[in-house]
């Protein structure tokens, strides 16, 4: 009898695409791709690879055709507010934004007022814009949206923006940011109880590699009359490790500290004495 597999939808192709089997990979899973697969298995763990457009994966979550999907969370909040929402990735991090030709100028949202945005997006400017009490008409694009306002299709776009390039090549200029938006691991209502099992171990890995991408291990030397000053700046995950140097008077410290406050702790750490500081990355980092 063959094993239940639990099915993911990961979008077919882009940067996406690539994060999305990366973060497999580094939680340890195996897929076996071959070129244009629209579907691949992986060798080492009960998962089944559904390659999608990332704009149909809402609906097969909905309807149960696939368990689980990396999508962008922007997609889910246009098209997936019913969809269970799961873990923030920590990749494809943008936002989605109104913006104006740079020659219009923009004193606030009600400049909008009764203007005509093009987007991709109509439920979330809808919301967004009916929340700040705008009446706009929309023109619902499928493509690349940037090109309306240079062709007299509309006033202003609503679309994804990650560092701004192509607003900034195309006239235009972000003013107005409606959400932030990562990838994220969407779950589908109709998941079976046998399939949530598989996606509790797949979650599990999927923690451990996040939590180790977002710190540091740090090893250092200290004088031992400055330990508990450094005690407090090295919390690690439960406390630092300890041991004493060959050199009187000296320890070593083990632990571990979040990536955000790493060049803040480092400055902290040389004021009170501490000498020979390694950090090194961690790969997986279990809980």
């Amino acid at each position: 009898m063959s094993q239940e597999k639990l099915r993911i939808a990961i979008q077919k192709s882009g940067r996406l695409n690539e994060d999305s089997l990366k973060i497999l990979k580094d939680a340890g899973i195996s897929i076996d791709n071959g070129k244009e697969q629209l579907k691949a298995s992986s060798r080492n763990f009960p998962l089944e690879v559904m390659y999608l457009r990332n704009g149909d994966i809402p609906q097969y979550l909905r309807d149960g055709v696939v368990d689980i999907a990396i999508i962008g969370e922007n997609v889910l909040i246009e098209k997936g507010k019913d969809i269970i929402q799961g873990e923030k990735l920590g990749f494809s991090k943008c936002r989605v934004s109104l913006a104006v030709p740079k020659s219009m100028k923009y004193n606030g949202i009600n400049d909008l007022d009764g203007k005509k945005i093009a987007t991709s997006y109509p439920n979330t400017v809808n919301e967004f814009l009916e929340k700040k009490g705008i009446t706009a008409e929309l023109h619902i694009i499928n493509g690349s949206v940037e090109i309306a306002p240079n062709i007299g299709l509309a006033d202003g776009i609503c679309d994804i923006v990650s560092s701004g390039s192509t607003l900034f090549k195309n006239g235009l200029k972000e003013v107005e940011v409606m959400l932030k938006s990562e990838a994220v691991l969407a779950i589908s209502p109709k998941i079976s109880e046998e399939r949530q099992q598989i996606l509790e171990k797949l979650q599990f890995r999927l923690k451990s590699v996040l939590n180790a991408r977002t710190s540091k291990y740090i090893l250092l030397n200290a004088p031992n009359e400055n330990l508990d000053n450094i005690i407090k700046l090295l919390p690690g995950m439960r406390s630092p490790t300890i041991l004493p140097l060959a050199d009187e008077g000296w320890s070593s410290i083990h632990t571990v500290i979040n990536e955000e406050r790493f060049w803040d702790v480092i400055d902290e750490l040389k004021q009170n004495g501490a000498e020979g500081i390694l950090v090194a990355p961690i790969e997986k980092m279990v809980l």
